[in-house]
């Protein structure tokens, strides 16, 4: 069966967005920094059709990252956090511009229904009845390939409180947020039969992979 495959950079405070999200700052105060040793890597740029970039201790991460995946899932505001319902007349086409970098299908957790959009080759499903039909759908799509559980916060805490997630890795970034979104808000004190097997610290980054473990379904 395919895998669920969850990765996201945190803060050393335990955020993945800074306060004061909106549509114009969609991680909040200060949440950028915590992807700039991502956006800096050759590899990362890369894949999103930009030149340049560093090859260093987080390139294999990234590129891990990016093998096996047939298709991804995230919370309607990773998708693109309008407020309230899409508008029919002019439905909101998310951050992702007209050349999403997924070249897979996309399923988005909302409770607001909308037809599939189509941007580029990346096609965002729109799924309104819960996490298991959004990973039931997601796997299918994936053709025996993994899935991506690309977040936000509140997406992955569903899953990893289902004991979903086969494998998290976690950017643990050297920067203090002072508020935003937690990652782990009312998560209890245990991962969920996740267990930490790999730690990469580089400058910038340290990653943090865990992997289920067997019999912990």
């Amino acid at each position: 069966m395919a895998r669920l495959r969850f990765r996201i950079s945190i803060s050393l405070d335990g955020y993945v967005a800074g306060p004061d999200q909106s549509i114009r700052q969609p991680l909040g105060a200060g949440g950028e920094r915590l992807h700039h040793w991502a956006t800096a890597l050759e590899s990362w740029r890369r894949a999103h059709g930009m030149e340049g970039g560093e090859v260093n201790a987080s390139t294999t991460v990234m590129e891990e990252s990016l093998v096996n995946i047939g298709a991804t899932i995230m919370g309607r505001h990773m998708f693109g956090g309008h407020p309230g319902g899409w508008d029919e007349r002019d439905p909101w086409r998310g951050w992702w511009g007209e050349e999403p970098p997924f070249h897979h299908p996309v399923f988005v957790l909302t409770r607001h229904p909308r037809p599939p959009l189509t941007l580029g080759d990346t096609r965002f499903h729109f799924v309104t009845d819960g996490i298991g039909s959004a990973l039931e759908q997601a796997r299918r799509a994936a053709g025996g390939r993994d899935v991506a559980l690309a977040g936000g916060a509140h997406a992955a805490r569903q899953y990893l409180a289902a004991g979903w997630v086969d494998e998290m890795e976690l950017h643990l970034v050297p920067v203090l947020l002072g508020g935003g979104e937690r990652l782990f808000e009312q998560m209890g004190d245990d991962l969920h039969g996740l267990s930490l097997v790999r730690t990469i610290a580089t400058p910038a980054v340290v990653h943090l992979k865990f992997e289920r473990s067997p019999g912990a379904r």
